[in-house]
Parts: structure tokens; C-alpha cells; sequence
């Protein structure tokens, strides 16, 4: 079982503690046999994490910073939505994370769902039907740019004359593509067909993971997709203050079972390194071989 870690949360105290901070946690997690570091794509706190006020940085600046504090961990969004910039300026910069981090990066990407964070900063929010459409024309950008044949793109929503990017990923065939979500007719069925990695939610509890699993298997089925090309990853939230290592241990093997092979943490109290040092030392070499 791979083991990430997501840092949603920089409250740590002021903006001239947050760099330190990181370069504190970046290193431990990379030599600590972390398999992924993520940040979420968000420009204001998010509800249930903290108050929009709190402080938030800019995903892919943050993955960059980060990149050059680690040498092994894998990076991403989790997730970028759709909304947040054109496609074809997101997949060259989700390039550029994966070139400078010698092909480290991954290509998280939803529909977008935080309406306050959009029309706070005046970036437009169309239905969710439309930002669903603009997610299949994103992902469809994505596949273009990174097969290398330059030419346009004509969709709905996005026209780009050249799909022209260089350099080209390091990753191999490109970044894998991250889906995040769990509706069953629409984001499961474009994991089917474009992506290379799903991210579920570990709080919708283990039934309703199951029954997403058996979802997916049933697009790829009706796709000619295989379904185990797909990686299976889940997020969740680990408070060592009120769970025993053995319990989170306990929920990763459930998860594994499941079929899941990458399951994300945030550890609310994660500036103080103390949880960070228990999932290295407890949790990730009993759960390595799962």
C-alpha cells in the first residue's frame, strides 16, 4: 500500500512560519517512505478545514517550492478544478512541475464545487452540468497536448489553434491523470475513459467506496478499459490526539481490500512533525506490504 500525505491547512502561526514549516516536513516525508506529497488547488480555505480567512496558497506554486525540497515523493493537486485556469495553460503547467521535479508529478483535476472561492476572486462558475462538459474538453486537451501531434482543438467551451507543448513530460507516456470524485454516472465513467488514478473519499464510508469501485469496473467493462491500469486512491484524515495507530492501520487494510492502493492522509496538527514521525515509524512499514 503506497502511503501519501495532503497539506490542506498553513495555520500555522503567520506567513513568514509557512516556508520554515515546509522545509521542515518536505524532507521528512520524502526520506520517510512517503510515496506522495500533495497540496489542495484552492485560493481560499475551504469549509471543514478552516475559515476562508485562514491563510491558503496557490497549488503549483506550492508543488514547485516543494519539489525542490524532495527528490523521491510523488506531487499533486488534489484537486485542481477545471474552472480555475485554460486547459491548455494547466497542462503546460502541470509540465512544468513534472520536468522540473524529474518526472514527479501528477495531474490532479475535478469539476470544482466552492462557489464563495469562484465568484470571490471573479472567476466565472457556470451550472455543473457545464463544468462538467468543460472537465471532459480539459481532459481531452490534456491527452492532445501530451501525444506530442500539434494541431487544434475544437470544442464547446475551449478552441486552441496548437496543442503545442515543450518540453514534453518526463513521466511516461505523461503525468497521470487524477480524478477526484465519486458520482457514479459522470466522474467515474471519465476515469474510465481518460484517467490514470481515481481519488475517493474515505469519510462516504466503506460501502459507498465499494459500490463506487463496482461503478468504475462496470465503465471500464462497457469502455474495453482495463480496470486495473486504473490506480485506486483514497483521502482521509488521521488526528493521532483521538486514533491509534493500529486503527488507521485497521482502516488501510479495509481499504486494500477493497482494492484501493494509495491511500492519502492530512493529519490536522501535521506542523508539529510528531504525526508525521508516527506514520513513518508505526503506520507505513506495516501497511507496505498490503
Amino acid at each position: 500500500m503506497r502511503i501519501g500525505l495532503q497539506i490542506p491547512s498553513f495555520t500555522w502561526g503567520g506567513a513568514n512560519t509557512i516556508a520554515p514549516k515546509l522545509n521542515e516536513i518536505a524532507p521528512l516525508v520524502d526520506q520517510g517512505g512517503f510515496y506522495s506529497l500533495w497540496v489542495m488547488d484552492h485560493f481560499f480555505q475551504i469549509p471543514g478545514v478552516g475559515e476562508p480567512q485562514e491563510p491558503m496558497l496557490e497549488g503549483y506554486s506550492a508543488l514547485s517550492y516543494l519539489a525542490a525540497l524532495t527528490k523521491n515523493v510523488k506531487l499533486g493537486t488534489l484537486v485542481t478544478g477545471v474552472i480555475y485556469r485554460y486547459p491548455g495553460i494547466l497542462v503546460k503547467t502541470a509540465t512544468t512541475l513534472d520536468v522540473l521535479s524529474g518526472g514527479r508529478a501528477y495531474f490532479g483535476i475535478g469539476a470544482a464545487w466552492f462557489e464563495r472561492e469562484a465568484l470571490g476572486l471573479g472567476i466565472p462558475y457556470p451550472p455543473i452540468a457545464t463544468r462538467f462538459e468543460m472537465l471532459e474538453e480539459a481532459l481531452q486537451i490534456a491527452h492532445q497536448m501530451w501525444s506530442g501531434e500539434v494541431k487544434p482543438y475544437n470544442g464547446k467551451h475551449y478552441q486552441l489553434d496548437e496543442t503545442l507543448c515543450v518540453p514534453m513530460p518526463i513521466s511516461q507516456p505523461h503525468p497521470p491523470i487524477m480524478i477526484g470524485g465519486m458520482g457514479e454516472k459522470k466522474t467515474m465513467r471519465f476515469v474510465a475513459k481518460y484517467a490514470d488514478a481515481s481519488n475517493m473519499f474515505i469519510g462516504a464510508g466503506m460501502d459507498a467506496l465499494k459500490s463506487r469501485l463496482e461503478t468504475l469496473r462496470q465503465h471500464c467493462d462497457e469502455l474495453g478499459r482495463d480496470y486495473d491500469a486504473i490506480e485506486r486512491t483514497a483521502l482521509g484524515t488521521v488526528n493521532f490526539d483521538t486514533r491509534k495507530p493500529q486503527d488507521v492501520i485497521a482502516e488501510i487494510r479495509q481499504l486494500a481490500e477493497l482494492g484501493f492502493q494509495h491511500v492519502i492522509y492530512n493529519m490536522p496538527n501535521v506542523e508539529t512533525i510528531k504525526p508525521v514521525e508516527t506514520m513513518i515509524r508505526e503506520v507505513i512499514p506495516a501497511v507496505k506490504e498490503m
